[in-house]
């Protein structure tokens, strides 16, 4: 098959939401019906481990929320869907953001009940800011949530985007019927049906007003929804697919995940309308998917997948070219070539060898530690991908070493973490002190419980009174080293060696500014 025609078969999308809005549901039903998993993993069973298909990390388990993005692929209607399932606690931010850059368009989950939370506006910032098209499914359409046009007003308002309903409830809670989509012209009776798929209730209804509609059901429902479908159709602009290509307008659909509910209503629309693999850019010039020659870049690292081997895996975005196993590439940071023998496809934490890839898949790379987040691979042409920074965080906590035996175990520990993005790692030029930066709290407790699960090292954190990590330059050399000269207490460096002052208080940071004019502080690592 030719680079074209594979590069059209690929779908490539992030699942993001607030915490409990039932994202991680929603992956494993997708998944469900392309055929991926047979059993949903929510459901108890003798041989399937009672938790979700994508939650594989101990800590995910025991917290029931997700912590780290998940990446599957699956076939579904001769297309290959990568899907990669996000954090949606808060406290992950960054993982989700860095995730956001490898996706070319994202499925927005939003509670029926609680409407739009604050971390559902936060995503989709990052997502006008990179123009990425949205799907909304509204879920929990079983439970008494509110009314379907308050959300849609309360989405338009809160997420900044246009919405077009291309399915609508009938009813919902205990009165819960169905879904008619506007899309299809179909109608869904609801059955609940946690486990198993349900494909026998699809009702092809080309005309809202047959009278099969009554007998389906019932007379009061039946009247209730042409209403509503009258009313969506003349409130709301017909559907263009290139204005939710170019995040103007997003479709938004209703359903029950955890009853496989409304699902597949998304999942075939998802597969006629979601755009391919987009261009990507670098610091020289944009790169367009259909180029021979392949490239792509590191936007997540993990270690310890598989805690009985101590690997550690690269997830790459390939953004351009067909990638090969065994071949050798450039690897623009080290200016170095290196050969990948070893490339994997995922299922979540399961993993399968692969010989090839093309744009828009996502390859896991076995790696010693050459690999670091944002590098950048190719055939040998020079230059970054452009656009994965690194966030100034806003907690910070000194690492303090409670075992002197095991201080190799904890430096190893701390490194790879940090290489995964988990949080960041800045060391004092002076006493040598390392503190850790997160987004949010739960992060110490994922980074403590690794340490010792994973490396055998115990560690405590103790409080900082910092108020910001800002990286710094300046185009006079002079006056940057007066400025470390004079701060070198208050500086430390990052992961990769860059320098960071490390500010007290706003209203200190402010005033260092004040007297340093010459330098620029800045709140990401790239700049």
């Amino acid at each position: 098959m030719s680079l074209t025609a594979e590069i059209s078969k690929r779908k490539t999308f992030g699942i993001i939401s607030h915490p409990d809005a039932g994202k991680t549901t929603l992956t494993e039903k997708l998944l469900l019906f392309g055929g991926a998993i047979k059993t949903a993993g929510a459901v108890k069973s003798n041989k399937i481990d009672r938790h979700a298909t994508s939650d594989f990390m101990e800590i995910e388990k025991q917290r029931g929320i997700s912590v780290a993005t998940s990446v599957m692929g699956f076939d579904y209607k001769d297309r290959r869907i990568n899907l990669l399932d996000t954090p949606g606690h808060q406290d992950f931010a960054e993982d989700t953001y860095r995730t956001l850059t490898a996706v070319d368009s994202v499925v927005l989950v939003v509670d029926c009940v609680k409407g739009v939370e604050i971390q559902t506006e936060k995503l989709m910032e990052v997502c006008r800011m990179r123009k990425t098209p949205v799907m909304v499914f509204i879920n929990k359409l079983d439970r008494e949530g509110q009314d379907p046009y308050d959300l849609l007003d309360e989405i338009e308002a809160k997420l900044d985007i246009k919405v077009r309903p291309l399915s609508w409830p009938i009813s919902m809670g205990k009165t819960f019927k169905g879904v008619y989509s506007l899309y299809e012209k179909k109608l869904k009776l609801f059955k609940a049906s946690k486990q198993q798929l349900d494909k026998e209730n699809d009702i092809s209804i080309e005309d809202i007003n047959d009278p099969v509609l009554d007998e389906l059901i019932g007379e009061r429902y039946a009247e209730t929804l042409r209403e509503d479908v009258e009313l969506v159709d003349g409130g709301y602009p017909e559907f263009d697919i290139e204005t939710y290509r170019s995040g103007e307008v997003a479709p938004v659909f209703f359903g029950s995940a955890v009853n496989n509910f409304g699902v597949q209503e998304l999942l075939d629309c998802f597969i006629d309308i979601a755009p391919g693999p987009a261009p990507r850019y670098t610091e020289e010039r944009q790169i367009l998917p259909e180029e021979s020659k392949f490239s792509g870049f590191v936007f997540k690292i993990h270690a310890n997948m598989d805690p009985k081997h101590r690997n550690r895996i690269a997830f790459v975005r390939v953004c351009a070219g067909q990638f090969s196993r065994g071949s050798t590439y450039y690897h623009s940071r080290l200016d170095k070539k290196f050969r990948y023998s070893n490339a994997t496809a995922f299922m979540a934490q399961s993993k399968e060898v692969i010989d090839e890839a093309y744009p828009g898949d996502i390859v896991g790379l076995y790696d010693t530690g050459n690999l670091k987040i944002g590098d950048t691979l190719s055939e040998g042409e020079k230059g970054m991908y452009k656009g994965i920074p690194s966030f100034s965080p806003e907690i910070f906590r000194e690492v303090v070493n409670m075992d002197a035996m095991k201080t190799k175990q904890l430096e190893k520990g701390l490194t790879q973490l940090m290489d995964e993005g988990v949080a960041q790692l800045f060391t004092y030029e002076m006493g040598a002190r390392k503190v850790v930066g997160t987004v949010g709290a739960l992060q110490f407790e994922v980074i403590q419980h690794r340490l010792l699960h994973e490396y055998g090292a115990t560690c405590r954190f103790m409080p900082m009174n910092l108020f910001k990590a800002c990286w710094f330059s300046s185009t006079d050399k002079k006056k940057l080293d007066e400025f470390i000269d004079s701060k070198y207490r208050h500086i430390a460096k990052d992961k990769d060696g860059k320098l960071v002052f490390m500010a007290e208080s706003k209203a200190w940071l402010q005033m260092v500014q004040d007297n340093f004019p010459e330098i620029e502080f800045h709140f990401t690592s790239e700049f």
